[in-house]
Parts: structure tokens; C-alpha cells; sequence
């Protein structure tokens, strides 16, 4: 599952609907509704998103939240390291074989040592 797609599930429970009923209301299949909620599908788009934040009615802070959500779940990321550090190369490669054995804490750690440095570089 994806970010995303939690987020998008968690919405859809808090109000008590259904994959069906919602679907239909935003104009698309349940079945790709299942599976933005699985991170079986890529980002939606903007247009999506946007339908989205309209159907449940969700307003600033919550809205770029959802966006913000959406542009990081890509289920499947390819990393380009050509042109970068060898060192870069090394951490895209150890990220690709070890993130599946890493723990909760370990990932949630990590995403705040990148978040830390891309601050450092704006």
C-alpha cells in the first residue's frame, strides 16, 4: 500500500463508504479505486486528485496534504544515479535490496534524515 492509498482508504472508512459507491461518484471503475487504495497503480493525476479533494470536501492544509501524498507513491521508482557520486550510485543500490527487510522505525528515521538534507540544500 501507499501512502496515498492509505490516506484514501482511511478517508473513505472515516466516512462510512464503500469502494462502489464512491467510485461512481468520481466517474471510474472500483476496480482501479481498489487499486489506488493497494498502490497496485501508479499516482493518480492532478485531474484525479482533484476530484478526490473535491468529493470529500477537503480544504487546504488537507488537500496539499493529499497531493503532496499522491506525487510520493509511486509503487514502483526507478532511481537514476547517472551522472551522480559513486556514493549516491551505492545508496540507491543498498536502498533497492534492503528496503524490504527494514523495519518501521529504520524507514521512518531515514525519511527524516533525507527530509533533513534536502532542507539543508533549498
Amino acid at each position: 500500500m501507499t501512502p496515498f492509498g492509505q490516506k484514501l482508504r482511511e478517508l473513505r472508512r472515516e466516512r462510512g463508504l464503500n469502494q462502489k459507491d464512491m467510485a461512481a461518484a468520481l466517474g471510474i471503475s472500483a476496480a482501479y479505486l481498489s487499486a489506488l487504495e493497494h498502490g497496485r497503480r501508479g499516482v493518480p493525476t492532478w485531474a484525479m486528485i482533484q476530484k478526490i479533494i473535491g468529493y470529500f470536501n477537503i480544504i487546504w492544509d488537507d488537500a496539499e496534504e493529499l497531493q503532496r501524498l499522491a506525487e510520493n507513491s509511486h509503487p514502483r521508482i526507478v532511481i537514476d544515479t547517472s551522472g551522480l557520486s559513486p556514493a549516491a550510485t551505492e545508496l540507491a543500490n543498498i536502498l533497492a535490496v534492503s528496503i524490504g527487510r527494514l523495519g518501521e522505525d529504520d524507514i521512518k528515521g531515514l525519511i527524516a534524515q533525507v527530509e533533513k538534507a534536502r532542507t539543508r540544500q533549498r
